[in-house]
């Protein structure tokens, strides 16, 4: 069950929810082709907050954060590599901050699913 358009907006099961939108391409590839679906959940006045699932592909692309984001990643693996060198590994269950501002590389080794919130 899912509404989006109530007063609570909800996705039940967004673990698995396939009612997906293509989001296209990952730009800013440097190596592979990912691709993003996913679901905006609820977007905010000024765009702020906005909330979702996101999916994503293997592949590798520079990374610009404008706002913090939250991401509880729900399955697959991936890596972000900050511009100082800064290792972050993510699997399912790996919850992580990116304040606004940071800057690096997103390697997806296996297909990632993340419940996101940008502030």
């Amino acid at each position: 069950m899912t509404n989006l358009t109530s007063s609570a907006p909800h996705i039940h099961n967004a673990t698995t929810y396939d009612d997906l939108a293509d989001w296209g391409a990952q730009p800013d590839a440097i190596e592979g082709a990912s691709h993003s679906t996913g679901r905006l959940l609820f977007k905010g006045p000024g765009n702020s907050p906005e909330t979702g699932i996101w999916v994503c592909t293997p592949g590798r692309w520079k990374i610009a954060v404008p706002r913090d984001e939250f991401c509880h990643f729900v399955s697959g693996r991936a890596r972000y590599t900050s511009v100082t060198g800064e290792v972050t590994e993510v699997e399912a269950g790996t919850c992580v901050v990116f304040p606004a501002g940071y800057e690096g590389e997103a390697e997806v080794i296996e297909t990632i699913r993340n419940i996101y919130m940008l502030a």
